[in-house]
């Protein structure tokens, strides 16, 4: 039976190549291979399954095995010496410890006192999480003898071959493949669960089972419920800094939060902060949405909040990257899948335009859009050279692309029209449609080009439109921004619902442009971006709110502390909302608006108990909470956890009326949680 597994094991391994090479030579006896190897990375990246096809083959070599698993070993080194005996005593014995982590007391110990002892022709190979102290490999006396390897994801290639053999149908493999993000744990647990399940076929979701399975051996233990939503947190921002974990869970100690995220295995450190391997952050983000969505929601809501709070006060030269961060937590809308890619592949970073630049700018334009079209670049560019970002590879330093964001202001210069097509018809749309007055002026994202990836959905185009869109929300007197796009139709489609087909097809040489836009004083930022960032089928706010969410929240739960003291209720925060505003009786009527939607949470399956929790601790006089879940019948824990529900769902009905206005029909609580909050202005490419 060992041997058939064995047989299996060698067919199903995958890559890891060079670590299975350089092990064969040492087992053959090579004096310059390593004597010890240690195998490290985060949970599921298959450091157990390359020790097992080590194991396998030191036993085909007819070596004697030694297989320790670190999370039985005892405190007292003697028991680890007593295990590993025969590596002390018979030569040519291979030592494997697993979960070496579970053990690292022991590492010390170690390298000073048993591994110098090892009998003539030994090996031993330590797997973990950690990486080992750095002592170890700068100390010359190891250097030679110990290799380290850190085990990186499946390649693309290598993962889709995994899928392919566990004949995962066509269509679903993107799909995994994404959730997975090369990890072999996931993507092996994926394969297990097969096709099964998928009730259309474009959608493959990981079953609560292989989400367990992939908690426990991905992430482990989680010390306390503040580390567990600080791993939240960081599994649906792009990127984690102390300064978001403090803003998003006020009351936390962020410092030390962050501190223990940046020390777990699968997190990834960038200048921008931390961000947690694909795999883990799809696994938590998942689990948390199946497990709980209304704190999924919640905690969506606290970083959307904080995006805002930033783009608003942020220094200038941070505040490019923001856009990005807010959109990334609604990369799964319709609207967004359509427009923007999120893609780390080829990672660039723009630069402003330099004259030594010019050249390769004009020879891309020319080769891309035609002779005309380069020579309008290099109009714009003796212009407003200010307006150019030029994007380089990250990797190498090569120019990729270009783009150009134009500000224009009213009355435009006669030139301009005579010289560019696309901003003569832009001044001609706005004149037709609504004028702009002087002190006024329109913003065109007026080219956009990358080569290998001409003006389809690419990293330069989320780039590019988050530093458009963060323009646009600083700007004074911007009356409109504009798009434009050569693939008219395509792009007609990607742009439905966000910005408007002006109709307008100005030609340049050999090709025709769509152009698109959108006039900010017709439609106030705020109900643009809560369209942009919602579902289809999102109300659009007709205002927007003088609070940001968060403080919204924070003056509904002041509210109801306060509910059964009209003259403390008076003074709330609420009161200065616009759910206040118009009322005759504003303290009373507040007060029964608020009654009113604490009953309507009934209307829903899910807020029949936080009914129950809210009515028990805010209207019924019971002076404590425990008190509360006693009148309830309820464990205290239990009647916790149904008034969390209660406060969000709650918070979520009275958000939507504060959008709407006081004087809308308070939404179904059934409805999915939406964003909003906060003043901003956004666009995609203007």
């Amino acid at each position: 039976m060992g041997e058939r597994l064995s047989r299996a094991r060698v067919q199903a391994f995958i890559g890891r190549d060079e670590e299975l090479e350089l092990f064969a030579r040492a087992l053959d006896g090579d004096v310059r291979a390593p004597f010890a190897f240690y195998v490290c990375g985060p949970g599921g990246i298959g450091k157990s399954t390359l020790l097992r096809r080590l194991a396998d083959h030191a036993r085909t070599a007819g070596r004697l095995l030694v297989e320790l698993d670190g999370r039985f070993v005892s405190r007292d080194p003697a028991d680890f010496e007593h295990a590993a005996g025969p590596f002390l005593d018979v030569p040519g014995t291979v030592l494997f410890v697993d979960s070496f982590d579970h053990c690292q007391w022991l590492e010390s110990w170690l390298w000073h006192h048993f591994l110098p002892r090892a009998a003539d022709g030994t090996l031993v190979v330590l797997a973990g999480r950690r990486a080992p102290q750095p002592q170890w490999t700068a100390d010359p006396a190891w250097s030679r003898l110990l290799h380290v390897t850190e085990l990186e994801p499946f390649s693309a290639e290598q993962a889709l071959s995994l899928l392919v053999a566990a004949e995962i149908r066509p269509e679903l493999r993107d799909r995994v493949l994404r959730f997975a993000g090369g990890n072999p744990l996931a993507l092996s647990l994926a394969a297990a669960a097969g096709s099964a399940g998928c009730a259309r076929e474009e959608i493959w979701a990981p079953s609560a089972d292989v989400l367990r399975t992939l908690l426990a051996g991905l992430i482990g233990e989680v010390p306390t419920a503040s580390h567990r939503r600080a791993l939240e947190v960081a599994a649906q921002a792009h990127t984690t800094s102390e300064e978001l974990l403090a803003g998003v869970l006020p009351g936390e100690d962020a410092h030390l939060l962050f501190s223990w995220l940046r020390d777990l295995p699968f997190m990834e450190s960038t200048h921008r902060g931390l961000h947690p391997h694909d795999a883990a952050r799809e696994t938590l983000a998942a689990d948390l949405r199946w497990r709980a969505p209304n704190a999924f929601e919640a905690i969506r809501r606290r970083l959307a909040d904080e995006y805002l709070r930033l783009l608003r006060e942020a220094p200038e030269e941070r505040v490019w990257t923001v856009t990005d961060e807010l959109f990334y937590l609604f990369r799964e809308g319709e609207t967004l899948s359509r427009l923007r890619t999120w893609s780390r592949e080829d990672e660039m970073h723009d630069r402003p335009l330099r004259p030594e630049d010019l050249d390769v700018v004009l020879r891309m334009a020319e080769e891309t859009e035609g002779p005309a079209s380069a020579e309008l670049v290099r109009y714009w560019a003796r212009r407003q050279p200010q307006a150019f970002s030029v994007y380089r590879l990250v990797s190498t330093g090569r120019i990729a692309a270009f783009t150009a964001r134009l500000v224009l202001p009213s009355p435009p210069d006669p030139e301009d029209l005579a010289t560019d097509p696309v901003v003569a018809a832009a001044w001609r749309y706005t004149d037709a449609t609504a004028p702009v007055s002087p002190g006024e002026h329109i913003g065109i994202s007026r080219f956009s080009v990358y080569p290998e990836r001409y003006q389809v959905p690419s990293r330069v185009i989320d780039l590019s439109s988050s530093r458009a869109q963060a323009e646009a929300a600083r700007a004074r007197g911007r009356a409109f921004g504009f798009a434009v796009f050569q693939d008219a139709e395509t792009w007609a489609e990607r742009v439905r619902g966000t910005l408007c087909d002006t109709g307008a097809r100005p030609r340049v040489g050999e090709h025709s442009y769509g152009l698109f836009g959108v006039d900010w004083r017709e439609v106030p930022v705020e109900r643009w971006l809560f369209h942009f960032i919602s579902a289809p089928d999102a109300p659009v706010p007709a205002a927007p709110s003088a609070v940001s969410r968060t403080a919204f929240d924070q003056a509904v739960r002041e509210a109801l502390a306060h509910w059964r003291d009209p003259g403390a209720f008076a003074a709330c925060v609420l009161m200065r909302t616009r759910l206040a505003a118009d009322l005759a009786e504003p303290v009373e009527e507040l007060r029964a608006l608020l009654r009113r939607a604490v009953d309507d949470l009934a209307g829903d399956p899910r807020g029949v108990r936080a009914r129950e929790a809210l009515t028990a601790g805010y209207f019924s006089g019971v002076p404590t909470q425990e008190g509360a879940a006693r009148r309830l019948g309820l464990p205290y824990g239990t009647y916790r956890r149904h008034l969390r529900q209660g406060l969000d769902l709650l918070c979520e009905a009275l958000w939507q009326q504060e959008l709407q206005g006081p004087r809308q029909a308070l939404p179904s609580t059934s409805r999915p949680a939406r964003t909003g909050g906060g003043r901003l202005s956004f666009a995609d490419g203007p």
